[in-house]
């Protein structure tokens, strides 16, 4: 087996634009407030980092762990791997994700985080990839929307591996 293959599809500098701008826009929208950021581990992790040096707001940062895949396929279940390490109740949370696929994890997720009373929960998606849906979800701020191809990279991985790519890439076969 040869040296895997990569297709950038969005390159690092286009990434790093459009995450600045994602980070003034909810800072300009919860201005006056702080905020809850909640990173769905372990693909939004990169996008996290960048997006709170943006955000020039009072922040906590929690995590959350779901798995929903195994290799490049869905198992349709969503399975909670790690909670949230204090409570959100009178909150404003954003919820931060690195992909929006078939809807799954975050109808379920929001559903978690709605149980906790938080003053407001909206998301935040690096990713949206609308013709995977499977159920009707919408993130409330989305940093690209591409086609239904499988992307690695800048925290999404293919079996864990991949994540340190700095580019969002296709893995080419």
């Amino acid at each position: 087996m040869g040296a895997p293959r990569f297709e950038v599809l969005i390159p690092h500098e286009r990434i790093q634009q459009r995450v600045a701008e994602l980070g003034r826009q909810i800072a300009q929208d919860y201005a006056g407030r702080s905020l809850v950021m909640v990173g769905v581990l372990k693909g939004s992790f990169m996008f996290l980092a960048d997006l709170i040096r943006h955000i020039d707001l009072p922040l906590r940062i929690e995590f959350i762990g779901t798995k929903s895949y195994e290799g490049t396929t869905t198992t349709g279940q969503v399975q909670l791997t790690k909670d949230l390490d204090r409570p959100i109740q009178d909150e404003d949370v954003l919820l931060v994700e690195d992909i929006i696929d078939t809807g799954l994890t975050l109808n379920y997720l929001k559903h978690v985080l709605e149980q906790r009373e938080p003053r407001s929960l909206k998301t935040v998606a690096f990713l949206d990839k609308p013709s995977r849906r499977r159920i009707e979800v919408q993130g409330d701020y989305v940093g690209f929307t591409i086609e239904d191809r499988f992307v690695i990279g800048y925290g999404l991985d293919y079996d864990q591996r991949y994540r340190n790519l700095k580019d969002l890439c296709v893995l080419l076969p």
